[in-house]
């Protein structure tokens, strides 16, 4: 049953004497709890050798069941879970947003940004982002969010991206996630943090300078849209920078009293200066750009690379990879591209071919988990209360997935071999989080293990094999049982199942 963000403040109200003596955030995270981020009272979990189709679903498609989860899918059944979580405004997210919506700079105007500091800034973009993944029940949106912030990387570090980098979040990557492609590259080609991250605001024509900054055009062409072997040449990376000519953002800060030019808006807003566009002919991927068409030449060169066959091979790719395997067949990938065309890059349709493929299911089990997911799926699994502090934010940085601080525009990759180097910092999380000595953080190891007997009385080996389950979405094999047995106390016990390999892998 839902809990409506009214029945949410009644509770905090017949509870006022409590809220009293208590932080904020320990009245939210009671009121969370009630609200849903709790452990069921009973548990099941998966018998079977091999991992529970539904359980690698929640595992891909979100980032990891979170108590209760998994009985939700098979109740509804995984088609209806999959059409669900592609309407994310048809759910209630009042819990997770009591949690992640009470920072101030992720609402602000870019000209308002800068009131705030860096590190205020970068700190807040990160806890949402981390709550955001623990807690929302738009899962498969949030998946989504990680992607495409990835797919269009920005790193705050680089000028003024971290004074922009909100507005980005929501009116780029956040409005379109599930949206359509084109409006999607669309709108990040006019994004000031795009803007000043790769020197779009610097791409201009005029006599002293007739050469046009090549930088935002090339990475459009290689990483957002045909993808490095899409078959463009270097004349299609000169033609696409003079369509782009022109647009460009206000940096400066406009002094009391001081006339604005009309075409000049506020601080951290773009625009386009015609007269610091290219107005010729250009000619992109074999297509004429009639001259004289202004911001419009803007958006023929998105029409022109969205539509073009190999930018639904490379989308098609890369969502495979993320989904399915770094191998996916020919076959998905092709149905994926088809249905791009088809669809003209409708992100939904995208995924139900996805996630709905026998080669999706098939491949359980088979990713390594980057250090993001790791952490919010350990999260997750053990219904943990957080409201992502610094101590939790640290082991993002030690695993080396700080957010939105990757320095190239490729993102941080799907690959495995990059985040080998991690396992040990991994393991070390994952005991410290299970053992309670994480600061700030606090998991139901208790209610879970509870949950798991079920009231049935289960011995100690029992509980830990239902916990192993629980986790990996499947039974344990002796070799595995055997390496828990004799450890200290439970919590060292919970810390290997985290550390394990099984758990490493989705």
């Amino acid at each position: 049953m839902k809990t409506s963000r009214r029945q949410l403040i009644q509770t905090a109200a017949l509870s006022s004497g409590a809220v009293a003596l208590t932080s904020c955030e320990r009245v939210i995270s009671t009121l969370t709890q009630v609200g849903g981020n709790d452990v069921p009272e009973h548990l099941k979990t998966s018998d079977s050798a091999d991992i529970d189709p539904d359980f690698h679903l929640l595992s891909r498609a979100a980032f990891g069941p979170w108590p209760g989860d998994l009985q939700r899918v098979k109740d509804m059944g995984r088609e209806a879970w999959i059409e669900e979580q592609l309407q994310p405004e048809s759910i209630s997210d009042a819990t997770c947003e009591m949690r992640a919506e009470r920072f101030n700079t992720l609402f602000v105007r870019p000209a308002e940004a800068y009131n705030f500091k860096k590190p205020l800034l970068r700190d807040e973009l990160t806890r949402h982002a981390l709550l955001r993944a623990v807690y929302s029940q738009r899962q498969l949106f949030e998946v989504m969010v990680e992607f495409w912030t990835d797919h269009l990387n920005i790193d705050l570090n680089k000028g003024d991206c971290v004074y922009f980098k909100p507005a980005d979040d929501r009116e780029v990557i956040r409005q379109h996630a599930l949206g359509n492609f084109r409006d999607l590259i669309r709108a990040s080609a006019t994004s000031p943090a795009m803007l000043v991250y790769l020197d779009g605001r610097t791409n201009k024509v005029t006599e002293k300078k007739p050469i046009p900054n090549e930088n935002y055009g090339r990475e459009l062409l290689e990483l957002h849209t045909l993808g490095v072997n899409g078959g463009y040449a270097q004349s299609d990376v000169r033609e696409a920078a003079r369509c782009l000519t022109g647009w460009t953002v206000n940096l400066l800060k406009n002094s009391e009293g001081q006339l604005k030019q009309l075409f000049q808006p506020s601080r951290g807003v773009s625009y386009f200066n015609p007269e610091l566009h290219d107005n010729g002919a250009k000619m992109v991927l074999g297509q004429t750009i009639p001259a004289g068409g202004g911001e419009n030449d803007l958006e023929q060169l998105v029409d022109i690379v969205c539509q073009h066959p190999s930018t639904a091979k490379f989308i098609a790719k890369k969502l495979c990879a993320h989904f399915v395997s770094h191998n996916a067949t020919e076959g998905l990938q092709q149905r994926v591209a088809d249905e791009f065309t088809k669809t003209q890059g409708d992100i939904k349709s995208l995924l139900r071919v996805i996630l709905k493929s026998d080669e999706f299911n098939a491949a359980r089990g088979q990713l390594l988990k980057r250090p993001f997911r790791f952490i919010v799926s350990a999260l997750r699994a053990t219904a943990a209360d957080t409201h992502a502090h610094q101590p939790l934010v640290d082991w993002l940085h030690r695993m080396g997935q700080g957010l939105f601080q990757y320095p190239t525009p490729d993102g941080y990759t799907d690959e495995e071999a990059p985040w080998m180097g991690t396992l040990l910092w991994r393991w070390n999380f994952a005991l410290t989080l299970a053992g309670g000595k994480l600061p700030t953080v606090q998991i139901a190891a208790g209610k879970l293990r509870k949950a798991l007997d079920a009231g049935h009385g289960k011995s100690a080996d029992e509980v830990t094999a239902k916990l192993f389950a629980h986790f990996t979405g499947r039974k344990a094999q002796p070799h595995e049982l055997e390496a828990i047995r004799g450890l200290n106390n439970e919590g060292e016990a919970l810390g290997v199942l985290l550390a394990s390999p099984a758990f490493q892998r989705c």
